[in-house]
């Protein structure tokens, strides 16, 4: 469906129970889906996982020493046989190193790529993705949504999509109960809360 029109069914949805979810989702207009799946998906995975709870300007430092510890190896090799130290002495923790490290292996032993993952359904393959070590449910729900496009992922794990949604429906309904009614758009619900934190008031 255009975003256009998934615009009108999300404002069609909250209309007749949530006059100000209704509001905020007009004011800020159509908008269109992210999608993120520039690299090999071991790669974007393990860029996720360096990036999480640090700032943007961090992040890219950090995965640009990354990169150019790898030298001309693939950093999905690089990151399978070399030494915690080298991916510690990039900034890296060692929850993160361990991380990228053990998908890079899984990916090496049984395959984490598009091709592998892409035919799985979402929960199919947020299962896959959760049973490695330090991959949690919030980052399955991200990889689902932005790198294969699933349009009805609802993040309850996203402090800033359930808060918001909380604040701009009620606080006494769960959150997981309201993203049902946007069925198959929840993600698309997610996308338009985190833009209606970083808007400006109206």
């Amino acid at each position: 469906m255009p975003h256009r029109a998934i615009h009108s069914h999300l404002i069609e949805t909250a209309t007749p129970f949530a006059p100000d979810l209704s509001g905020a989702l007009r004011r800020l207009g159509p908008l269109t889906f992210p999608r993120r799946d520039d690299l090999p998906f071991p790669d974007y995975l393990c860029r996720a996982i360096s990036g999480q709870q640090i700032s943007v300007k961090a992040a890219r430092s950090i995965w640009a020493r990354v990169e150019e510890s790898a030298g001309d190896r693939a950093l999905i090799d690089h990151f399978a046989g070399c030494s915690e130290e080298a991916l510690r002495g990039c900034g890296l923790s060692g929850a993160k190193t361990k991380t990228i490290q053990g998908i890079a292996r899984c990916h090496l032993e049984r395959g984490l790529d598009r091709d592998t993952l892409a035919p799985l359904s979402a929960g199919e393959r947020a299962a896959r993705l959760t049973e490695l070590w330090g991959v949690g449910q919030w980052t399955a729900d991200m990889m689902n949504m932005f790198y294969f496009g699933e349009e009805d992922i609802w993040p309850e794990g996203d402090v800033a999509a359930r808060k918001t949604l909380e604040r701009l429906t009620s606080k006494r309904r769960k959150t997981l109960r309201t993203a049902e009614r946007f069925k198959p758009y929840r993600s698309w619900l997610a996308v338009y809360m985190w833009a209606h934190v970083d808007a400006p008031p109206a």
